[in-house]
């Protein structure tokens, strides 16, 4: 797997740097939301202020992401950032859905999301 790697240049992306790209995501996740933990805590937020910020966590993580992987891509940093967005997106639901038990609702939240991280992660594509 590292041969693959040394051997990608600009414009080839290997599966691993893709996986390091949406760990890179969801750890700073891990840490944005434990930040909000420690001020809902402190502040007492209320729950609108929280969905907000969590929504803001999820683009922000898919934003540097994409911009991560785009940076990586010498063409496409788009298609390759809206992918990033899009594992973050399928790795969110199958945790979810695992989480729930498997009991998810495909309501407008659950692809106002999905919008959000493909989204994120173009945007961050785009401005790499």
């Amino acid at each position: 797997m590292e041969r693959m790697e040394q051997n990608a240049g600009p414009g080839k992306v290997p599966g691993m740097f893709l996986l390091k790209s949406l760990l890179f995501s969801y750890i700073l996740t891990a840490a944005l939301l434990a930040v909000l933990a420690f001020v809902l805590f402190r502040l007492r937020l209320n729950e609108r202020t929280v969905s907000i910020a969590i929504i803001v966590i999820y683009i922000a993580a898919t934003f540097f992401g994409g911009f991560v992987t785009g940076k990586r891509m010498g063409s496409r940093k788009f298609l390759w950032g809206l992918l990033m967005g899009g594992a973050y997106f399928l790795v969110l639901a199958a945790v979810s859905l695992w989480a729930g038990k498997g009991d998810i609702q495909m309501g407008n939240s659950f692809f106002t999301t999905l919008v959000l991280c493909a989204g994120g992660g173009m945007l961050g594509g785009m401005v790499s």
